[in-house]
């Protein structure tokens, strides 16, 4: 690909400005970026031939008030051609997902889908949820739709299949059966109620029912029911009963299973008021996985089809499309973007818009999701953006608020302190943009006034040295769990650090700790009470509540990690295998550190050199 940056300075933005660079763009494919005055990136733009395309956008006339506006504020351009329309698509989507430019559609896709894994690296082998890069070695069924279908799923396999859920170091621990075996919701390998063989059998019923054979694992455990009702084994019979209950729970709880066909992701659009949700449901092994809505920005001008087709370019910039792709609205550019797709997974994708059978009735239902979830989406934005208005004008700012960030600290006298920030806006709470501040200062811990100076700093210090792109999640509003002394801290640091614009509150409960009953600080004014029914103080509560519980939550996580720390972790050369022989033979690590070198040396797997290095772990000055 070749890029080339072309100036003009007679006219700096506008028609003009773009006319200037069609007389040397050549008549070929390729992307395009428009920017402002500033270098931002208002749109990106796939051509196949580039000097038509940007050419026409230097006509006068002709075009709607998003385009017309963009034109009006570009006064730059950057250019790359490709080799082909279909790379030209590729690399439009993987820039509009990358730059999020003004005037394109977008939507906001910050986490990877879980998936369930069946581990292979272990006699017994582990179920359990994964979420990330596939580098432990197993077997993946997915994606799931959210960690909540994902949960329920695996919650009924575990009934379903008597797998463990444990980690290793757990289930090598374990002298007695725990609390999921009594449950019926393990078999319990890990004190030898059941052996390899068994246990394997259950292992590869599980992986047949994921990879869609659900139906053929259920009569053959109901054939087996059977037999042990007829020799009066009812017992056997009574667990083999309650398994299959749980398989035909999961079908259930699935909604739609299709018949047509095992594999496909599914696209549903809806439309109104200028406004889009796209439903995505996830087909494998012929259940259906769960699905998730998402509401692309930039949408009003544009035909469903057409965000449709955005949308589904971005969507497949960073993980593999499945072989089939069913649509509830016809696209522009349907066989490209399916050439496209097939291009960067190496096999053929197929995108299909069904018109009749049971394709279109599943397509049909999850066009009636999206059209519903829409509705509330709308019904829920402007309730929110009431609430917003009313935060307005209860603290005296200037405009609604678009982000609001709250702060709160969490300890057990000085331990393990954590500060947390959570962020609200427009679209409700932003959990993508929460942040944890592990307490770095020890002698800080405790005291809540310089844990809080420590935690604003560190953001705002930060904030303050980013570029232009980090510097649009500058908060609107900062609200502080705590009363005029946390305030004070916080007017200090942003007067040290030299922020302005960004509105001040502390909100502290009253004398009796009463919900209802906070008292509202802001700088320069005296302290205020809501009305004990007004929508904005219970917002603001919620807010508050937020804070908290995610400070919490994350100190308890800090706490759990120290809690579970094992010296023999920070030791190189010591891995899973040797830490646990070396604390079989000890019994714990407290042990490890009385023991002498040679008693170390007499553990199995631990050398001479190993030994040497862990006991001087121990014994530093000796």
């Amino acid at each position: 690909m070749d890029e080339s940056t072309q100036e003009v300075t007679t006219h700096p933005t506008g028609i003009a400005r773009i006319a200037a660079y069609v007389k040397t763009l050549p008549d070929a494919p390729g992307v395009y970026r428009m920017m402002d005055a500033k270098g931002d990136v208002l749109y990106v733009g796939k051509a196949k031939s580039l000097k038509k395309r940007v050419a026409s956008y230097a006509k006068s006339g002709g075009h709607t008030e998003r385009i017309a506006r963009m034109i009006l504020e570009t006064a730059e351009m950057l250019f790359v051609t490709t080799a082909s329309e279909t790379e030209a698509l590729l690399l439009e989507s993987n820039l509009i997902k990358r730059l999020k430019p003004r005037y394109n559609v977008s939507f906001r896709d910050d986490k990877s889908f879980p998936n369930i894994l069946v581990r292979q690296d272990h006699a017994f082998p582990q179920l359990l949820k994964h979420r990330g890069a596939r580098t432990a070695k197993g077997i993946y069924f997915g994606p799931f739709a959210n960690t909540g279908a994902v949960n329920r799923t695996l919650n009924t396999l575990q009934r379903a299949f008597l797998l463990r859920s444990c980690s290793d170091s757990t289930f090598e621990a374990r002298t007695r059966p725990c609390l999921l075996f009594q449950i019926k919701r393990c078999s319990a390998p890990c004190v030898g109620r059941v052996d390899v063989k068994a246990y394997g059998e259950l292992v590869n019923e599980a992986q047949r029912f994921l990879a869609g054979k659900s139906r053929a694992v259920q009569a053959a455990l109901a054939k087996d029911m059977e037999a042990a009702a007829e020799v009066l084994d009812f017992e056997s019979a009574a667990k083999l009963r309650d398994r299959l209950r749980a398989m035909n729970q999961v079908m259930a709880s699935q909604g739609i299973n299709p018949t047509s066909f095992a594999e496909a992701d599914l696209f549903a659009a809806f439309s109104q008021g200028g406004e889009t949700c796209v439903q995505v449901f996830f087909f494998r092994a012929g259940q259906n996985w769960g699905n998730r809505p998402y509401f692309p920005r930039q949408t009003g001008e544009l035909s469903t089809g057409e965000v449709l087709e955005a949308f589904i370019g971005q969507f497949y910039d960073e993980r593999p499309a499945p072989k089939l792709i069913l649509l509830s609205e016809e696209i522009p550019n349907r066989a490209l973007l399916s050439e496209a797709l097939s291009l960067r997974a190496e096999y053929k994708v197929q995108i299909l818009v069904p018109e009749r059978g049971e394709k279109r009735e599943i397509v049909e239902s999850a066009l009636n999701n999206a059209r519903e979830q829409l509705g509330r989406h709308r019904a829920e934005n402007a309730a929110q953006r009431e609430l917003l208005d009313g935060v307005a004008e209860a603290f005296g700012l200037d405009a609604t608020p678009r982000r609001i960030e709250v702060y709160d600290n969490s300890h057990i006298q000085g331990s393990n302190a954590v500060g947390g920030m959570i962020v609200a806006g427009p679209d409700g709470f932003e959990k993508s943009e929460y942040r944890k501040f592990n307490i770095k200062t020890a002698e800080l811990a405790g005291d809540d006034y310089a844990m809080m100076r420590e935690v604003l700093t560190r953001r705002f210090a930060r904030l303050m040295k980013e570029d232009e792109d980090a510097k649009a999640k500058r908060p609107d509003l900062i609200l502080i769990d705590g009363g005029p002394g946390q305030l004070a801290v916080a007017c200090q640091v942003f007067a040290d650090l030299g922020v302005e614009d960004v509105a001040l509150a502390a909100i502290s409960k009253g004398a009796e700790r009463d919900a209802g009953y906070e008292h509202f600080h802001l700088p320069g004014r005296q302290p205020f009470r809501l009305d004990q029914k007004s929508p904005v103080l219970y917002y603001l509560q919620r807010l508050r509540d937020e804070a908290h519980r995610f400070a919490i939550g994350s100190h308890r996580k800090k706490r759990s990690k120290a809690i579970g720390a094992n010296p023999l972790d920070e030791i190189a050369g010591v891995g899973p295998g040797r830490k646990r022989a070396l604390l079989q033979h000890f019994g714990s690590a407290r042990a490890i550190a009385g023991a002498s070198l040679a008693d170390i040396e007499g553990v199995d797997g631990v050398s001479g050199t190993l030994a040497k290095k862990i006991y001087d772990f121990f014994h530093p000055g000796g």
